[in-house]
């Protein structure tokens, strides 16, 4: 119904109260009408064989009129048109019925199923299909004549069924053409849900990227370099500078390659990801830093690049958190296992544990991503991170 008032109010209907002015299109429409009828009246091109001959022409033109009031209503009002519309046809055919008054109920009848409600439109086009038959079958039966009733069935059948079966025609394809529209909006927006869901992804892994590649070579930074400014270190100075500019360095490269490839929108790193036989620079970062780590590792040589890059950061975010939150304490790194892959990373705490932060849910991410399971928080004697991370076919 809402498509078909929207089509009526296109024609520029005024409201009044609760009355609808006439449109213009309707008017004219009305108007042709009225002056097409006048017109067969005078020429005498009016009349059915079964029309009174002596009924008055002012009389017939009157008739012709309230017909045409009707119309003035045919796309706004298409019901009550019609109504009025039959009215007409029943005063005229008290004397016969004309042929300018069936015109007008031709056009009442179409635009009452173009316009009016989809359950209007249905009734009214068996109602119509019905009378047709009734009135061909009543005329057979009284005039015991069934070569006429054809000929009337004929007659009124092109006044009567055409008008509504091509009315009906035209709804449907219009129907059509809407829920056409209604399915490609539908696609535009799903589209365009499913471009920012890409975009809110993207910048979700870019913020893990970054999080895990730079966050824990600054942590080490910034945690070197205040033990080197309180004198700390002692004679370590030159190993803690050293470890400082290497994690420097490092953090640039990363942050060089992730530019890199944002810029040029390629998914494949210049650089190759880094590696879980790569676990020494990740031990000698947090040993400068004052984490002392034990690694025991006998994963197998050739891993799935995506499960190999997970685990690799999945274990230098809990070093890094290990020199965050707990610096100097004892911490091993054990990788084992072929299927699944299994990563843990312990170390001794005996402090208060703290909600969890940005690394816990970036490593739970990484192991998400390629389909593992990751557990983070304190044992018996620490803080345990436990990783398992499908490994299948080898790469």
């Amino acid at each position: 119904m809402t498509r078909w008032r929207a089509r009526v109010c296109s024609h520029g209907p005024v409201r009044v109260g609760s009355v609808v002015s006439p449109t213009r299109r309707d008017v004219w429409v009305a108007g042709g009408c009225l002056v097409l009828g006048v017109t067969l009246y005078l020429t005498g091109f009016n009349t059915f064989s079964g029309a009174d001959p002596d009924i008055a022409l002012g009389w017939r033109i009157a008739v012709l009129g309230l017909a045409c009031v009707g119309q003035l209503w045919r796309s706004t009002r298409p019901l009550m048109a019609l109504g009025i519309g039959l009215a007409a046809v029943a005063i005229d055919a008290w004397h016969g019925l004309t042929l300018p008054v069936l015109i007008v109920l031709a056009d009442l009848l179409y635009t009452a199923t173009l316009y009016a409600g989809r359950r209007a439109s249905r009734l009214l086009v068996g109602a119509v299909g019905a009378a047709v038959v009734v009135l061909a079958v009543s005329t057979a039966l009284l005039e015991h004549d069934w070569r006429f009733a054809m000929v009337m069935l004929l007659q009124v059948g092109l006044v009567l069924l055409v008008p509504v079966w091509w009315a009906r025609n035209v709804r449907q394809q219009r129907e059509l053409a809407e829920v056409q529209r209604e399915r490609a909006d539908q696609v535009a927006r799903i589209a365009e849900l499913d471009r920012r869901a890409a975009i809110a992804e993207e910048r979700s892994r870019m913020a893990r990227d970054l999080h895990d590649v730079v966050a824990g070579q600054l942590s080490a930074i910034a945690i070197q370099s205040e033990a080197l400014l309180s004198g700390a270190a002692g004679g370590d100075t030159q190993t803690v500078l050293r470890s400082v500019r290497e994690n420097s360095v490092a953090a640039l490269a990363e942050m060089r390659a992730m530019i890199d490839v944002l810029r040029d929108g390629d998914d494949e790193a210049r650089t190759a990801p880094p590696r879980l036989r790569e676990l020494d620079g990740l031990v000698s970062s947090a040993s400068a830093s004052g984490v002392p780590v034990v690694v025991d590792a006998s994963s197998p040589e050739q891993l799935p690049t995506p499960v190999d890059l997970a685990a690799y950061r999945i274990v230098q975010e809990a070093l890094t958190n290990v020199t965050k939150h707990a610096p100097g304490a004892a911490t091993t790194v054990r990788v084992h296992g072929a299927a699944p892959l299994v990563v843990e990373v312990h170390n001794e705490f005996d402090g208060a544990a703290g909600p969890p932060g940005t690394g816990v849910v970036s490593m739970h991410e990484r192991a998400t991503a390629v389909g593992g399971t990751l557990t983070a928080g304190p044992d018996e004697d620490g803080w345990q991170v436990r990783a398992e991370l499908p490994v299948g076919e080898a790469s």
